[in-house]
């Protein structure tokens, strides 16, 4: 194998595939990058066997051929060169790399040794626009369980029914619901690991037309033009969200995100130092009252808002709370209530594709 190319372009195009490599993994194997040069382009190629990306790059090719080099010192010495044309020569798993007045002689590992990545399927494929796909992303992957306990926990729901495409997390805490319409005559329902997602979202860029995602018997691959990430499903059953999420309440308020959001940040400086994180709402005559108490002090916040219905008061973690409306991008959020044991509902006011849902804790009400 002999190629020569931009070393700016393959750095970034590294930095892509290295997502897919394992601290934790087993095989020395998967601590390396899979090159392929062929026909005018250069593949690399990254797996822990659970997450796998590709990504295709031109080059020169002066002759065909594959190598897998070491992930880390790979990207270290491709990130350290000038930004200029490199040379890259294999001979009997030896690695020369050539930029101006530098030359690093590497021993690689034999390609054939590489795991094979599922193959790209269209029997079951469906596009998302790229802007609307890394929203729905940002909306509900943090809140999925991040310990292994309950491992069908720790991944998203993608349910496609009728056109409507919908994305659900949930950890036992809260849920995240984010829907948005696609042009699709498929019925699907996936479960995708939260860290694949996570992964997603910092490779999509900000002008990504569509993703065409495919799914086939236990792997869901996603084909981003030049980059195709594909990942391992969860298996198990996915608790029935549609039946947590209420329509009734008995209080609703209309509040100004960004006020409650910087009230809630300031009560959470203290209520942090709990192990709790406990803020206090009281909701009452078109007010919200936040307040925090610990042993070192206590806060007090106002903020006026529409109310309909009865007075409540309520306490929840203050993160939990954070978490979902810092990612309504609307100026005015509603937050629906059925008394002080019952679970929160958030939306914001002019979209109703997003619904936010967070346990309160329970508290006596001589504490509030």
């Amino acid at each position: 194998m002999k190629i020569n190319i931009n070393q700016n372009t393959l750095a970034s195009h590294i930095s892509i595939v290295q997502r897919g490599i394992s601290a934790r993994s087993t095989l020395q194997i998967l601590d390396g990058i899979l090159l392929e040069a062929y026909n005018g382009k250069l593949k690399l190629t990254s797996t822990d066997l659970e997450i796998g990306i590709e990504t295709h790059l031109d080059c020169n090719v002066i002759e065909e051929g594959s190598i897998v080099i070491n992930s880390r010192i790979f990207g270290d010495i491709i990130r350290k060169l000038p930004n200029s044309i490199i040379s890259i020569e294999v001979k009997d798993n030896n690695i020369n790399i050539k930029c101006e007045s530098s030359e690093f002689n590497i021993l690689g590992s034999n390609p054939f040794d590489y795991p094979e990545l599922p193959k790209l399927i269209d029997e079951d494929s469906f596009r998302i626009p790229g802007d609307l796909f890394k929203n729905a992303i940002k909306k509900t992957v943090f809140a999925t369980a991040k310990d292994e306990t309950r491992p069908i926990l720790t991944g998203v729901l993608l349910e496609i029914e009728g056109n409507k495409c919908s994305f659900v997390s949930l950890d036992g805490y809260r849920l995240a619901l984010s829907n948005l319409s696609i042009s699709t005559d498929k019925d699907i329902r996936v479960i995708i690991p939260g860290r694949v997602l996570e992964e997603l979202s910092k490779i999509l860029g900000d002008d990504e037309e569509e993703v065409k995602i495919s799914t086939s018997a236990g792997n869901i691959i996603f084909n981003l033009g030049d980059t195709i990430v594909t990942s391992r499903l969860l298996e198990g059953q996915f608790l029935n969200y549609k039946d947590i999420i209420r329509e009734e309440h008995d209080t609703r308020i209309e509040v100004n995100r960004k006020s409650l959001q910087d009230s809630l940040e300031r009560a959470s400086l203290l209520a942090k130092e709990e192990k709790a994180n406990l803020v206090k709402l009281n909701i009452q005559d078109n007010e919200v009252i936040v307040k925090s108490n610990t042993e070192i002090g206590n806060v007090y916040e106002k903020i006026e808002s529409k109310q309909e219905g009865d007075n409540v008061n309520i306490a929840f973690n203050s993160k939990y709370l954070l978490d979902g409306i810092k990612v309504i991008d609307s100026e005015e959020i509603e937050l629906s209530f059925m008394g002080s044991l019952n679970p929160c509902i958030i939306k914001p006011v002019d979209d109703k594709n997003y619904t936010y849902l967070v346990l309160p804790v329970r508290l006596a009400q001589d504490d509030y």
